[in-house]
């Protein structure tokens, strides 16, 4: 099959032809037909952290289920999912009280030695980024790693579901808990961004305000829940969230990264 395999840390992926194993024990063998480019796969591409090379990466997988291993207990042929980068066992005591992201055991999703690896390439093993390697024709992959989704859902769209979606829908409802009629900034309307608005509406949040240097950002917020657009090339944001909000907002998310936002 082919895959972008990662080579040297030049933030550069070669396509190559590389060799996918059969499922063994709980993997699923999953067609990508949609796989996110996440800059935590650009983090890993561009510097050393560790990864052995030669690997393929990609984590926000969506793909349709080819084939399982035997001890597989939730996924069939033909199911449609999505992937994630959380490695968790699913029975230690972080796993049951549903902070798997803590999970103990998470290699446990890994290939044991006995089995070899999951990618080769000329008999020579390559890593399986995430424990997901979505950048590839197929992928094997936990079922731990993987929820099932309605087929309705466009294979694009859902490859986010495992990444961009959580990380912010998750702020809002699990990290900061916002409450019904609390009050959000959000700075940063992209992806991620985009998702800390749309779970703060979930989460019943009475005034959203995105802020960000693109004015045309504002449909897209407004969309996804923002009451309010801070257009912050062109206005003091700290001054109009005042002036919007009375004061100040219960919550702020900084969602660029960088120090200046920060």
């Amino acid at each position: 099959m082919k895959a972008a395999v990662l080579n040297a840390f030049s933030g550069k992926f070669d396509i190559e032809e590389i060799e996918i194993g059969s499922p063994v024990g709980r993997e699923v063998l999953v067609e990508v037909k949609a796989c996110g480019l996440c800059h935590s796969d650009l983090h890993l591409a561009e510097a050393n952290f560790g990864t052995p090379l030669p690997a393929v990466l990609g984590h926000e997988v969506a793909g349709i289920v080819k084939a399982v291993g035997p001890n597989v207990l939730d996924m069939a042929v033909g199911d449609h999912v999505v992937g994630s980068l959380v490695q968790s066992c699913g029975h230690c005591g972080h796993c049951v009280a549903g902070s798997s992201y803590q999970c103990d055991s998470p290699e446990e999703t890994l290939r044991p030695p006995e089995d070899g690896s999951r990618l080769t390439r000329e008999g020579a093993a390559v890593t399986t980024g995430w424990g997901t390697a979505g950048f590839a024709e197929f992928a094997l992959i936990h079922e731990n790693q993987l929820v099932k989704v309605s087929k309705e859902v466009p294979f694009a769209q859902a490859s986010l579901l495992g990444c961009s979606v959580i990380t912010g829908a998750g702020a809002a409802i699990n990290t900061a808990k916002i409450r019904p009629g609390q009050s959000v900034v959000v700075i940063g309307v992209g992806g991620v961004g985009l998702n800390v608005i749309s779970g703060a509406r979930l989460a019943g949040a009475s005034r959203i305000i995105a802020v960000d240097l693109q004015a045309e950002k504002e449909t897209l917020a407004i969309k996804f829940g923002a009451t309010h657009f801070v257009n912050s090339k062109a206005t003091d944001a700290i001054e109009a969230v005042r002036e919007i909000t009375g004061g100040g907002v219960d919550h702020g998310f900084e969602v660029i990264g960088l120090v200046p936002t920060t």
